[in-house]
């Protein structure tokens, strides 16, 4: 199993990408997380919207477990993202994490993630959020590893 990172956007920036290949290389299965970056739409506001939200939707299986992240979504602590992540992880269940573009996605992508998830009240430039994304998983693995990582 994997975790994947559907993302709307430009290629990681060199400090972001980074950051990530310092978590990726630290990952172990099921903890493996890869990147699919989907190009924004070309359109403003509702209609790009609805057009990036179609291709996240497009990219996502039935059977994964989709996690939203969105700032009005609920928190999780890191221990909890552990658990969360585990348990798809024990019955087989791949987990996709979205990030929106600019103007966010619409009803369909939220009405079919099983989890809407605010890594915070603040908003967050995209390359950022991605960066932290990686770094809560490798936390997560470790977390659930019961290894020093994460002190509570």
């Amino acid at each position: 199993m994997s975790v994947t990172v559907l993302a709307i956007g430009k290629k990681h920036e060199s400090w972001v990408s980074e950051g990530i290949t310092r978590y990726e290389k630290r990952l172990t299965k099921p903890y493996d997380l890869s990147w699919r970056l989907l190009p924004h739409s070309s359109r403003q506001q509702e209609a790009a919207r609805a057009e990036e939200s179609q291709r996240i939707l497009a990219k996502i299986a039935p059977s994964d477990h989709v996690i939203l992240l969105d700032e009005r979504g609920t928190g999780f602590d890191s221990p909890g993202l552990a658990r969360h992540l585990q348990s798809a992880f024990d019955v087989g269940t791949p987990v996709v994490l979205i990030i929106g573009g600019a103007y966010g996605v619409d009803a369909s992508v939220h009405e079919r993630a099983d989890r809407v998830w605010s890594l915070s009240g603040l908003v967050f430039p995209h390359q950022l959020v991605r960066l932290i994304l990686a770094e809560q998983v490798y936390r997560a693995q470790e977390i659930s590893a019961g290894r020093p990582y994460h002190h509570a």
